[in-house]
């Protein structure tokens, strides 16, 4: 599998592992030096991310739209917007900003910004 499809697969992976709180995929693809920024303007760890993963992610729905893949040689950053279900049933929006680092021949997540709307 070339770079730019195993991007858009882990891409995949990272949107279904928000939405089925799927720990155990994330402990996989996040580099151990991952940060995440979420839209309280919150900046948090890994462990904490997997820790707020954990919980149900109290959306339904989640679909990547839109999705940019830059690769730069061993690092790529993909952007795209997301529609979802709140749990009230009201739609929701939003963006995010991934960053990815190739590390012993495996793509890692090494950041995540997170925006949301609706």
């Amino acid at each position: 599998m070339d770079d730019h499809a195993e991007l858009a697969r882990l891409n995949e992976d990272y949107i279904r592992s928000v939405e089925k709180s799927d720990v155990a995929r994330f402990d996989e693809i996040l580099a151990e030096d991952f940060w995440c920024s979420l839209p309280d303007g919150s900046l948090i760890s890994r462990a904490k991310f997997l820790e707020r993963t954990a919980r149900p992610a109290g959306l339904s729905n989640l679909t990547a739209l839109d999705v940019q893949i830059r690769q730069m040689g061993d690092f790529a950053i993909i952007h795209a917007r997301t529609e979802y279900t709140m749990a009230d049933g009201k739609p929701g929006a939003g963006r995010y900003t991934d960053v990815w680092a190739k590390r012993d021949g495996k793509w890692l997540a090494v950041s995540a910004h997170v925006t949301r709307w609706g």
